[in-house]
């Protein structure tokens, strides 16, 4: 069973750091692109950041570019969000997400192309 398993959420506050840990078991998750995603109620789930299958090439949104760390851990099978100098925008129920196909560019991929997707952890940063 293919499964995705976020872990770290928390409140902080303006400024702050946070690490957010996604777990990954059953396929080959090793072999797929895997990002983080955002959501706040009302809107869009947004792109935050991926990294490729082979830990190469991350890329990032524009509004947390400098800012959060996208890295991943093929033995461990875990995919690691570092968030600094959060900001209260930041809040949202982040969620891992693998690709559907492996061996994809962490490049321009869009909502459509990921496949798997965890239950979210919820980040709140207050001012």
């Amino acid at each position: 069973q293919d499964q995705l398993v976020e872990s770290g959420g928390g409140m902080v506050q303006a400024g702050d750091s946070l690490r957010l840990s996604c777990s990954a078991s059953g396929r080959a998750f090793a072999m797929y692109t895997m990002g983080w995603f955002r959501q706040t109620p009302g809107k869009e789930r947004e792109f935050v950041a991926a990294i490729r299958w082979d830990g190469n090439s991350p890329a990032y949104a524009d509004s947390v570019k400098d800012r959060f760390i996208i890295s991943r851990d093929n033995i461990k099978n875990t995919i690691d969000l570092q968030m600094s100098s959060l900001k209260p925008e930041d809040t949202a129920a982040y969620y891992c997400a693998a690709a559907n196909r492996p061996f994809t560019s962490a490049q321009f991929m869009g909502l459509q192309e990921y496949a798997y997707w965890g239950q979210g952890t919820q980040v709140t940063v207050s001012s």
